[in-house]
C-alpha cells in the first residue's frame, strides 16, 4: 500500500473527513484492521485565508510546495491539496515534486462522465467560482460549467467561510444552497452540480437537490485510495 501525502488544515473541519474516508474505504477494499498509510501536514487556515485575500499567491504557493517537498521527503507517494480553492496552485506544486498529484477536478470530472453529465454547476469559494482554473480544467473533460449569479455566489462564499470553516452548519443556510441548487438545475439546465467546496458536503446531501450531486470530497479519497491499492 502507498502512503497518501495530505496538504490539510484548509479547513480542518474537512480534513478531518479526509482521514476518516481513506481510512473507511480502505477498511472496505482490505477488510479486518487494515488502514490508509497517511502523512500529513495541517496548516494553520487562517495564514492561508490571509494569503488569498491578499492575493498573494506565490506566498501560497511558497508555503505549501514547503510542506509537499517536506511529505515526499518523508515518505509520501502520492499528495492530495485537501481544498478545491488551492488547487489554484496545482501546476505548481505539481512541478515541484516527484510524486503523483491527485487533481480535485479530474476525479470529479471523471465522476461526471460515468454518468453522462456533460454541463454541470459548480458551488465553491469566490475564487473557485470566478477564477479559470477550475472551469478551465473540467472543460478539458468536455464538461460544461455554469455558476449561481453574484449575488448567489457571495452568498455560497460566505456561508462557506462564516460557518462551515468553523463547524456552524445551520437549516437556513441549508435552505438557501438549496433554492441556489434548484434554479441552477430548473432554469439553467444544470445535469449536476458539483460541490467545489470539501466544506459543502457536511451541510448538503444527495436530498437536498433534483439532479446528482458530486462531493468531491469523496471522490478526492476514493481515487487516491484506489491509486494506493495498486501494486
Amino acid at each position: 500500500m502507498k502512503t497518501i501525502g495530505l496538504l490539510g488544515g484548509m479547513s480542518w473541519e474537512s480534513t478531518a473527513v479526509y482521514y476518516q474516508l481513506l481510512n473507511q474505504l480502505v477498511r472496505e477494499k482490505l477488510g479486518g484492521l487494515h488502514s490508509a498509510k497517511v502523512i500529513m501536514h495541517s496548516f494553520n487556515f487562517d495564514e492561508i485565508v490571509a494569503c488569498q485575500k491578499a492575493g498573494e499567491w506565490d506566498k501560497a504557493t511558497a508555503i505549501l510546495l514547503d510542506a509537499a517537498r517536506k511529505m515526499e521527503a518523508s515518505g509520501a507517494e502520492l499528495l492530495l491539496i485537501c481544498t478545491n480553492t488551492m488547487h489554484t496552485l496545482a501546476p505548481e506544486i505539481e512541478a515541484g515534486i516527484n510524486i503523483p498529484l491527485v487533481h480535485i477536478a479530474d476525479v470529479t470530472a471523471e465522476a461526471m462522465q460515468e454518468k453522462g453529465v456533460r454541463k454541470a454547476a459548480l458551488l465553491g469559494t469566490l475564487y473557485t467560482m470566478e477564477q479559470d482554473f477550475y472551469r478551465e480544467r473540467l472543460n478539458k473533460h468536455g464538461v460544461d460549467v455554469i455558476v449561481p449569479s453574484v449575488e448567489e455566489r457571495q452568498c455560497v462564499h460566505n456561508i462557506i467561510f462564516d460557518e462551515l470553516c468553523q463547524g456552524v452548519f445551520t437549516e437556513g443556510s441549508r435552505d438557501r444552497y438549496r433554492q441556489i441548487m434548484s434554479q441552477l438545475a430548473e432554469q439553467q439546465g444544470a445535469e449536476g452540480i458539483i460541490l467545489g467546496c470539501t466544506e459543502i458536503p457536511l451541510l448538503v446531501r444527495a436530498e437536498d437537490a433534483s439532479v446528482p450531486l458530486f462531493d468531491t470530497t469523496y471522490l478526492h479519497a476514493k481515487k487516491a485510495v484506489e491509486m494506493a491499492l495498486i501494486s
